[in-house]
């Protein structure tokens, strides 16, 4: 499993089509036109402390990824499934916020793991971050055969917090 993450996610958002978002000026423009009425601007994009931002931007990726052939579970909607239609390979997505978990078992040229990150590469501003190492508090530890979960640290953290000294 690889860690993706998008840089500056929520300014890669898309409003919906129709809708107008008005915001105060920024620090350093004129906040007061010649005509003496307050001056607003119109957002063109997403932008962060923006209430909608979040939401336009899962929903900018979700679609994108249905679009690319992926299908989303009914039981987590952050969650999306791609089969190969020549092969038995299989990718599993998994977003969080700004981040995409990718399960994948093979990584070789012409792959669909290569050709889906290939595509995700070309189409948004993402950075690879490789294997990994925890998710959520859960450390995740790999042998040759095997991976393994742990919460040791989060629970660590836990007693420390809530039973100091014990």
């Amino acid at each position: 499993m690889r860690r993706w993450d998008f840089v500056a996610a929520y300014l890669q958002g898309e409003l919906q089509e129709g809708e107008v978002v008005y915001c105060h000026a920024p620090p350093g423009y004129a906040t007061i036109g010649a005509d003496g009425r307050p001056r607003i601007c119109r957002v063109e994009k997403p932008i962060y402390g923006m209430a909608q931002a979040g939401r336009r931007w899962q929903r900018t990726l979700f679609s994108w990824l249905l679009e690319y052939g992926f299908t989303q579970s009914y039981s987590d909607p952050c969650v999306f499934t791609l089969r190969s239609p020549t092969s038995d390979e299989q990718l599993i997505l998994g977003c969080y916020v700004d981040d995409l978990f990718v399960l994948h078992r093979d990584s070789s040229a012409g792959s669909l793991y290569a050709s889906f990150t290939d595509a995700l590469s070309t189409r948004w501003n993402v950075e690879d971050e490789g294997p990994v190492s925890d998710l959520l508090n859960v450390e995740i530890h790999r042998a040759a055969h095997h991976v393994t979960f742990s919460q040791a640290s989060y629970i660590q953290h836990m007693v420390e917090t809530f039973l100091p000294g014990g």
